[in-house]
């Protein structure tokens, strides 16, 4: 490799020819006049051209030579009878000059070398962030749509513009802080739309006055953003982890120096809800306000009871009662197929569930790893799962070529799948039907935990039969349950002792409406040789 030269040379003209002088200038006899640029012979480009590199209008010679020094240090990454890559060095060199951009890192050009990938790659975050999930296709659907929701809506807004080589922790830092800051508009602008509706509401239709006043609201609130969704807390940790993955794959892939920005970004702690029982408190205090103590609230054993009674007549009893006793989730209860019970072996596996996507409905796996599992039945549930097979043959009878084998337990009266959103609904009504305090239908699956943990299963066998993965999980989201448990085990030891008995109030037990409980939309069986037709129709 030749040696580069530096050079020093000025701006001054000959007065009369307006020319510069060039190196005749008097003046570079000083040290302080002029500027000094580098020159350095590059290898010639494939079809034989000659090039160099050039570079002027450093204030010193130091400078000048740590600029020489850099080019000659990044020509001699190559090994020497490596033209090709002698090559593509000049070549990034030569770019440098036309872009008039500074020399690329030594040690992360020497990486991308090594590596095999492009010297002047200028990939951005959005770029690598659709690369990344492009490649992702082993992906559950829902899984893959809650990434691209993180990246569509909070990681290429933000950070897609960011070079990925570039990405450093204060720009996440500043993602975050705007979201936030985002979160307090939100909700102010949600609180202001809930006042004029308020006002709207309170406002009676009859005079004009009234009618002025309701069309203003109305205005009002048509130029007023809509209700919207906070990014909050609990949410935030998951974007996080998002970019975190992307990262980590850049990383593996020797796209990105080996330090991932998102694995230091600390986020403000979020809230995870507990598990609370329905006591008499909160159950008056429920239809004081209307306001439910926790998201997630679980029945006493009491008005599960008074839950299962009202609705063994229905159609799905065996569903909520699979439910309510082993703690399937929804979409696995939906989704459970026949050759999945064993009747001998008083056993159901939970091999595959229903996932909503939107309104739509497809299989998938379990939701993890440790959702994969095997759940042993009562004598009861055994028994009523043959009972619930029986009436499905009959309903299969009644519909002749119309029933759908979808080989569930669990189906519409014809055999179709069943939706599971359409279930949720179903058991919100039933519940209130039955006049209990309101749960969820996941919260169903809670009533399961608590039940085992009042009966005294082990926590271990608790967490296995819900499918979590670790027995934290299960302590994390049932503590105040636990609590609740032990506290109930205090007062036993204390009633033991006669006088040192407490006359408690009566829990006021809930008894069951007698109203009919809703059911999904029912649907009439054809007559033999009209479900063909129907089918083709539809």
């Amino acid at each position: 490799m030749k040696n580069g030269t530096i050079t020093r040379r000025c701006r001054c003209t000959d007065p009369e020819t307006g020319k510069d002088l060039g190196a005749s200038c008097s003046k570079l006899q000083s040290r302080r006049h002029g500027t000094f640029g580098v020159f350095q012979e590059l290898d010639p480009a494939q079809d034989g051209r000659r090039r160099r590199f050039r570079r002027g209008g450093f204030e010193t010679s130091t400078e000048a030579q740590e600029e020489l020094d850099k080019v000659r240090a990044l020509m001699a990454i190559p090994e020497k009878d490596d033209a090709w890559g002698k090559t593509q060095i000049s070549n990034m060199l030569e770019n440098c000059v036309k872009d008039k951009a500074p020399l690329p890192d030594y040690d992360e050009t020497r990486r991308r070398f090594q590596t095999g990938q492009k010297l002047n790659s200028k990939i951005t975050v959005a770029q690598w962030l659709d690369t990344w999930l492009a490649g992702r296709k082993r992906l559950r659907k829902t899984g893959a749509n809650r990434y691209e929701c993180d990246i569509r809506v909070h990681l290429k807004p933000h950070l897609g513009h960011l070079r990925l080589d570039k990405l450093r922790v204060h720009h996440i830092d500043k993602m975050f802080d705007a979201i936030n800051e985002r979160n307090i508009e939100i909700q102010e602008q949600n609180a202001q739309r809930r006042a004029v509706q308020a006002e709207l509401k309170a406002t009676p239709n009859k005079g004009a006055e009234n009618r002025a006043r309701r069309k203003w609201f109305r205005a009002q609130l048509d130029a007023m953003p809509p209700f919207r969704r906070i990014t909050g807390l609990n949410t935030q940790p998951h974007i996080r982890s998002t970019l975190r993955a992307a990262l980590n794959v850049a990383i593996a892939q020797q796209v990105m120096p080996a330090f991932n920005p998102a694995a230091h970004v600390e986020l403000l702690p979020g809230t995870n809800p507990k598990a609370l029982i329905w006591t008499e408190e909160r159950i008056a205090r429920w239809l004081e306000t209307g306001e439910k103590p926790s998201p997630v609230m679980v029945w006493t054993p009491e008005q599960t009871a008074v839950f299962l009674d009202f609705v063994a007549g229905d159609r799905l009893y065996m569903l909520w009662r699979l439910i309510a006793f082993r703690g399937t989730r929804r979409g696995e209860a939906c989704g459970v197929r026949w050759e999945d019970h064993s009747a001998k072996g008083h056993s159901l596996a939970i091999a595959t569930q229903l996932v909503q996507d939107g309104w739509e409905v497809h299989e998938g796996a379990p939701k993890t790893d440790s959702g994969i599992r095997l759940i042993a039945l009562d004598e009861d549930t055994n028994e009523g799962i043959l009972t619930h097979k029986t009436r499905q043959q009959r309903e299969r009878e009644a519909w002749g070529e119309g029933w759908q084998d979808t080989g569930r337990i669990f189906t519409q009266e014809d055999g179709s799948l069943l939706h599971p959103g359409k279930v949720s609904d179903l058991f919100e009504r039933l519940v209130k039907a039955a006049g209990l305090p309101p749960i969820r239908l996941h919260d169903l699956r809670h009533v399961a935990a608590t039940l085992m943990l009042a009966a005294g299963v082990d926590i271990k066998i608790v967490s296995e039969t819900l499918g979590h993965s670790d027995t934290r999980i299960t302590r994390d989201i049932y503590q105040s349950v636990l609590d609740d448990l032990a506290r109930d085990a205090a007062e036993k030891v204390v009633q033991l002792v006669p006088h040192a008995r407490k006359q408690l109030a009566a829990v006021p037990e809930i008894a069951p409406k007698t109203d009919a409980a809703p059911q999904l939309p029912r649907m009439v069986p054809p007559r033999k040789g009209e479900a063909l037709q129907q089918n083709r129709s539809a």
